[in-house]
């Protein structure tokens, strides 16, 4: 079975333990309780230093006003307007320090979330849509921004200066104070509806923008862009992502209009309550009721104000929280992916490789449910000799040698290298004796040094060239405008196939690995490209341990031992002159492979004798 062929992973279940979910949350800003506790000082005093201007104006109404106490209205003004130069500075810095504990945050969660996913093996992502991955990177975390930069310091804030205006409302009055906040709990009711109801929409939004996501990647990437104009599906290519963005146009005026009209009428009601204030007080004074003084009166319609404002607020954030907690789930789902390859508590580090490879009755299937894609395998590599697995396709042959580096792990037996197993070692050990060279050369949109470097960062421009003349590369390299400057385009697009093959020999080259897998490095060749890559790797395998999964077997006569795999089981082994004179399963393989290599080449010469256009 190909690594490839893996059921869709489904996501873990909705968490529906909302208080140890918003626990959690809180555990992020753990780290910056300082500099939270700073931020919470500030808005305590700026709600206290705002919560007194009504006094003032109280004072100035009944006291200084009527008095003619010029000194005392003087004093009092100055106190307002300092009040207002207090609250606006204390904003200022609550805000440097909230958001810049917000971004620490979404820094945190981001480089959490990479972590973890560099960690997963390698099936995970052969079932999963990388637009997906990308989507929960981006647009999840960043549509999280709101709410760790600004959410938490207005629910702070909001609280506070509630708490504050509603005892200065009743020291004032009392009677105005509980017909000011009859509606209260009918409006936390609304807002909660209106929470749940984002909530669920705001999760429905994020799927549909990470389907998006994984539509653009794919279809506007350098191979989606050649398969839509060859195949000539580029207008339906545009219709689809059509579709999918006007899915993503409905979720989002549905999550913006969800609970308009609700929170509308609360704002109608607040805004409408000086009226129902000044009204109340009249008619309490006209029939025989306590006598409000002036000053008491506008104070407290100033407090009912300002009141009003931080109740919104409040009731708005609690709208938001319950929305950001869709957002906060998707990214826990992939905080709590199990991590199937894991290193040791106490892993073995080796100093010395000498590169012996045993696969000891090795088995692996990739899930319970399906049959095993290797089974019962028991082959010694000695150290500097080479290895060739041969078989048809769906034997396991990239499964066995992805077992080496510990792309995928055993589900049975053990692989060993220097007699210690493999899942033993600590990363970095294994990371220096293994090197890789794949058919699906990856190459970052940097310059040629850059990706070279990427083995080796502190190689030297001399030891470039060395590993670059290796591989049969350098003259190529060398040609170009800007010579190792040159930047090789998204997935080395630039290059032919051919010679980004030999990039990525270099780059191994400079790596140095004691062992080496070589998974088809030259199947997807043609004849003439290949004897120049195979020259490179024949430089790249000296006195290297080396297993070649090979398609074309015209490559791997040479090898020192060859195994023939066939459903998940070795079948025959020997070398390449004892497996013919056997006449199995290997003979036939070669003479399959020779009736087929004489029309790939009639092919290739044709390609060459067409005129250039």
């Amino acid at each position: 079975m190909h690594p490839d062929r893996q059921p869709a992973w489904t996501p873990p279940a909705e968490l529906k333990d909302q208080p140890r979910q918003v626990r959690r949350i809180l555990r992020l800003f753990r780290p910056y309780r300082g500099r939270l506790a700073i931020v919470g000082l500030l808005v305590g005093a700026s709600s206290l230093v705002s919560v007194a201007t009504p006094f003032l104006l109280k004072e100035i109404l009944d006291v200084a006003l009527p008095q003619g106490r010029t000194g005392l209205l003087s004093l009092l003004a100055l106190g307002m307007i300092l009040s207002a130069v207090l609250t606006s500075v204390f904003g200022v810095l609550q805000t440097l320090i909230s958001t810049t504990v917000g971004q620490r945050v979404m820094h945190d969660l981001r480089t959490a979330v990479y972590g973890r996913l560099q960690r997963m093996s390698l099936a995970f992502f052969t079932r999963t849509r990388t637009g997906e991955v990308q989507s929960r990177i981006a647009n999840d975390i960043g549509g999280m921004q709101a709410t760790v930069t600004s959410t938490a310091t207005s629910l702070v804030s909001n609280l506070t200066s509630v708490v504050a205006t509603v005892v200065a409302m009743i020291a004032l009055d009392w009677r105005l104070t509980v017909v000011s906040l009859v509606l209260l709990p009918v409006f936390v009711w609304i807002s909660r509806r209106v929470g749940n109801e984002r909530k669920k929409i705001t999760t429905q939004r994020q799927k549909q923008m990470a389907a998006m996501a994984a539509t653009v990647t794919e279809s506007l990437s350098v191979s989606g862009i050649l398969l839509g104009r060859t195949m000539g599906r580029s207008d339906s290519l545009t219709a689809s992502f059509a579709e999918e963005s006007e899915r993503l146009v409905d979720l989002e005026v549905r999550s913006n209009m969800a609970g308009r009209w609700r929170m509308a009428v609360v704002t109608i009601v607040m805004a409408a309550m000086p009226a129902v204030i000044y009204w109340a007080a009249g008619i309490a004074l006209r029939f025989g009721g306590p006598e409000v003084s002036l000053g008491t009166l506008v104070a407290f319609v100033s407090l009912q104000q300002g009141l009003f404002r931080p109740a919104v607020g409040l009731l708005s954030t609690g709208v938001q929280i319950q929305t950001s907690l869709a957002l906060f789930q998707r990214i826990f789902e992939y905080l709590d992916l199990p991590i199937d390859i894991t290193e040791r508590e106490r892993p073995v580090r080796l100093d010395r490789i000498k590169g012996e490879v045993r696969f000891e009755n090795v088995s692996f299937h990739y899930d319970n449910d399906s049959g095993p894609v290797l089974d019962g395998i028991d082959i010694t590599v000695p150290a500097g000799s080479s290895l060739a697995i041969v078989g048809p396709t769906g034997a396991g042959k990239s499964t066995l040698g992805y077992l080496v580096p510990r792309l995928y792990d055993v589900t049975g037996g053990r692989v060993t290298l220097d007699g210690v197993d493999v899942r033993d070692l600590d990363f970095d050990t294994l990371a220096r004796a293994v090197g890789v060279v794949s058919q699906e050369t990856y190459l970052f949109h940097a310059s040629v040094a850059d990706n070279l470097r990427f083995a080796k960062p502190d190689a030297t421009d001399e030891e470039l060239q060395a590993a670059a003349k290796a591989a049969q590369i350098h003259d190529c390299i060398a040609s170009l405008p800007d010579g190792y400057d040159t930047v090789v385009g998204e997935r080395g697009h630039r290059f032919s196939g051919g010679e980004k093959q030999r990039l990525a020999i270099a780059r191994t080259i400079l790596r140095d690995p004691p062992v080496l897998i070589l998974d088809e490095a030259t199947s997807a060749l043609d004849t003439r490209t290949e004897a120049a890559v195979q020259k490179a790797i024949d430089t790249l395998s000296a006195n290297r341990t080396t297993l070649t999964i090979a398609h074309r077997l015209s490559t791997v006569r040479g090898a020192d031992r060859i195994v023939v795999l066939d459903h998940g089981r070795v079948v025959e082994q020997g070398t390449h002159q004892e497996l013919m004179d056997l006449d199995g399963r290997y003979a036939a393989l070669v003479r399959r492979d020779a009736q087929t290599e004489p029309a790939d080449r009639a092919d290739e010469l044709s390609r060459r004798a067409e005129p250039a256009n």
